[in-house]
């Protein structure tokens, strides 16, 4: 009975220690100079076609459709895909001087689908390089210029830094998902980048035409980003970070929409981390390449909520059976690993997340987590599956 213990708690510390050492890699190559790919003056532009999937986005489409017109010259497009809209987002979008093509499938629902369909119609005249934009989003025109130039001279899917801004009057909770969204995708990224890794896609993707017309685009995936870009990396087209390219959106204000929104990010990390992980680690021996190992290993660590919380479980469990007069060793390699952990936080915030969170307010971490813990729960009771729309604050 005792050696069935030890072997169960030495198998949960050493599970959990392999994500905390990849998060506190990237947490300190991060610290490290970025790699930089600016567009010379004077370079050649190439055509290109932003497009933008919007569901019901009346509130929003015309600021980003506005803000995004300067940046294109005369051979540019900037295509919104309407999809299963019932409110008037063709009508404001094509008002606000963008092209729109309107898409009404109910059966097939979400980012994906729309993408396809906006391809699909740009196949007829296609760009050089296509930039994939969320209908929320700001960026600048210098931003992009710089997503696209990083396209065209890796001949590779480019992410810009994409980051949230707090909703208007935010609470400590809402601050500490901006953390958290700032850890994801700039702190983890810029860390990778200076290893010479690839990076996870997300909201502000550049990439050839000739990647871009072979993406496999239309599937199922709640969080269809992360998933294309494994894809691709698999396919041969390791995503890069452009670290110098930032788009924004908003985080969510309202409770409701802040649940949902957490919901659908954390269930579909989890369920791509689940099937995705081991494909990758096939992928990675079969093609020999360390770049896929490393975007498996990345991808393995999951929502920073759920690692605490099961750090959390897991070192009770052994300080319990240290008492019962279990082997002491499991508590200890998840003392040094939590360590490791709250060390990587630290410096992570210390660096990138001063201006977000004070730290008196990252204190209220437990309470974070708390919150967070349903939703975790309901990814093993009723996990979410289907794409579902967050509703935007106006």
């Amino acid at each position: 009975m005792l050696l069935a213990a030890n072997i169960m708690l030495f198998a949960l510390a050493v599970a959990l220690l392999v994500p905390i050492a990849m998060f506190s890699l990237e947490c300190l190559s991060a610290l490290l100079p970025a790699r930089h790919s600016q567009q010379p003056p004077g370079a050649e532009r190439p055509s290109v076609a932003i497009l933008m999937p919007a569901h019901n986005e009346e509130p929003v489409i015309e600021a980003t459709v506005r803000s995004l017109l300067p940046a294109l010259g005369e051979e540019d497009r900037l295509l919104v895909v309407a999809d299963n809209c019932t409110d008037r987002t063709a009508a404001v979008a094509r008002r606000s001087g963008a092209g729109v093509v309107e898409r009404h499938d109910p059966a097939r629902r979400g980012k994906g689908y729309a993408l396809a369909y906006g391809i699909a119609h740009l196949a007829e005249q296609p760009p050089e390089v296509l930039v994939l934009l969320d209908a929320d989003t700001q960026a600048d025109p210098n931003a992009l210029a710089d997503l696209v130039h990083a396209a065209r001279s890796s001949g590779r899917p480019a992410q810009a830094i994409n980051l949230l801004d707090p909703p208007p009057d935010p609470t400590p909770r809402d601050l500490m998902s901006c953390l958290a969204f700032t850890v994801r995708n700039l702190v983890r990224p810029l860390g990778l980048a200076a290893l010479g890794l690839p990076s996870q896609l997300s909201n502000g993707v550049a990439m050839p035409w000739t990647v871009a017309a072979r993406a496999p685009l239309a599937g199922q995936s709640i969080v269809e980003d992360m998933q294309l870009g494994l894809d691709l990396a698999v396919a041969g087209h390791p995503p890069l970070l452009c670290p110098q390219a930032e788009v924004k959106g908003r985080l969510p204000g309202k409770e409701t929409a802040a649940v949902s929104q957490r919901t659908r990010w954390d269930h579909g990390h989890l369920q791509t981390l689940l099937r995705q992980t081991p494909r990758l680690l096939r992928e990675a021996f079969r093609q020999r390449r360390v770049d896929l190992l490393a975007m498996a290993l990345d991808l393995a660590v999951p929502p920073l909520s759920l690692l605490c919380l099961s750090w959390t479980l897991a070192t009770g469990a052994a300080l319990f059976g240290w008492f019962l007069g279990a082997s002491p060793w499991p508590a200890l390699l998840l003392g040094a690993s939590g360590t490791m952990f709250a060390g990587a936080v630290l410096m992570a915030w210390g660096r990138f997340g001063r201006r977000i969170i004070s730290l008196r307010a990252l204190l209220r971490v437990p309470s974070y987590v708390a919150w967070k813990a349903p939703i975790y729960l309901a990814f093993l009771i009723k996990r979410q599956r289907t794409w579902l729309r967050t509703e935007r604050d106006v």
